[in-house]
């Protein structure tokens, strides 16, 4: 039994909807990393499951100790009631009350002996024993954020709800306060749902990404096989997949047997009698049954990994950037026919050889799955 489940969860807030037939189920344990723009939905479905902002559609049901309680516009439940913890972006701690007051808050109703023995456990597993008489403007900021988890978890909830919970932490701690707080997830068998506009937080701390754009959830799944396999260009395109190509289809009459893509660089063949054209040369296809589409706006997903360079062969492309990374240097590169209906302008290329800023190059693609989408 699914630990929460929103069935065609809808929110409307002065007229503009923000949150649209949202689907989503979590098992007990689960951590889903919530991905989008900014202003796409993403808090906003936070606060909607915490109870803070009411459903105008839809239902949230909740699983907790065997006992099925259903959420919806008739019948809502106050946010104190749904044994849901939250963690907000700037960390919400009561700046009058020190470290251990602001831990016991949320169980102040529980004998003394009780609240004791719960703080003393957070303090120990959060390694926050010395700092308990202290109040949060004494704290660092990594620090106010372990009061924070451990406020939350005070009460011990079902679902934890985290809003951007490692923005505010200094890179060299984000890391490992990621692994902390997620074994430790884990180790109270605690589902959590976080908001982050960074996909490696979400490889680093989730077990399944959800990518949100404009009010709605575009794609879930273990983040592996959705950068893998996004199902629209907006999911490759927020998680930085990739560069676009765009492409248009053949005519019948320009189709081999098997059926061909074309590119400035890159021929394409596949086992379909399906063609495209866009601004590259030839390139394999891995696939047995690439999709097939047709539109005006189709557009070729090309990863940076698939493109290697030549070192003789026709000039197909120009260095416009170079920077210097940990993979190499990295390279955008633009079509040398920038007329073209199908060039392109923000090629993403690595390589271990230093190239000249304006210098032409000549680059192929290697043989890989086609990932072809229609931005229309």
């Amino acid at each position: 039994m699914p630990l929460i489940s929103l069935n065609n969860l809808s929110v409307t807030l002065q007229k503009n909807t923000i949150l649209s037939a949202i689907n989503l189920t979590l098992a007990a344990g689960d951590i889903l990393g919530l991905v989008g723009p900014s202003g796409c939905g993403k808090t906003t479905l936070l606060n909607t499951i915490a109870g803070f902002i009411a459903q105008n559609q839809g239902s949230i049901q909740l699983n907790h100790f065997g006992e099925k309680r259903t959420i919806n516009a008739e019948h809502g439940i106050p946010p104190e009631q749904r044994n849901i913890g939250m963690i907000f972006q700037d960390y919400a701690l009561f700046p009058h009350l020190t470290v251990a007051k602001n831990i016991c808050f949320g169980i102040a109703k529980q004998t003394n002996s009780a609240q004791k023995a719960q703080l003393n456990t957070l303090l120990k597993l959060l390694k926050l024993d010395d700092l308990a008489d202290r109040y949060p403007h004494q704290l660092s900021g990594g620090q106010q954020q372990r009061v924070a988890i451990a406020r939350a978890l005070a009460p011990k909830p079902a679902l934890l709800l985290l809003d951007e919970p490692f923005s505010n932490i200094d890179a060299r701690l984000r890391n490992d306060l990621m692994i902390e707080l997620r074994s430790l997830l884990k180790t109270l068998k605690i589902t959590a749902i976080f908001v982050t506009h960074n996909k490696n937080e979400v490889f680093s701390f989730g077990d399944k990404i959800a990518v949100m754009a404009e009010g709605k959830i575009l794609q879930t799944g273990v983040p592996a096989e959705v950068c893998q396999q996004p199902n629209c260009w907006q999911v490759a395109d927020f998680l930085q997949l990739g560069a676009w190509l765009p492409i248009t289809a053949l005519s019948e009459e320009a189709l081999s047997e098997e059926g061909l893509v074309i590119s400035d660089f890159s021929e394409h063949r596949q086992t379909t009698v399906s063609s495209y054209h866009s601004a590259l040369g030839p390139i394999k296809n891995t696939l047995t049954s690439p999709k097939v589409l047709s539109g005006n706006k189709l557009v070729l997903l090309v990863k940076p990994q698939h493109i290697s360079l030549r070192s003789q062969g026709e000039k197909n492309a120009r260095v416009e950037h170079v920077a210097i990374t940990e993979q190499g240097y990295h390279y955008q590169l633009s079509s040398l026919e920038t007329k073209n209906e199908l060039a392109f302008s923000t090629l993403s290329f690595y390589s271990d050889e230093l190239l000249s800023l304006g210098e032409n190059i000549s680059i192929t693609v290697e043989p890989t799955p086609l990932l072809i989408f229609n931005q229309e």
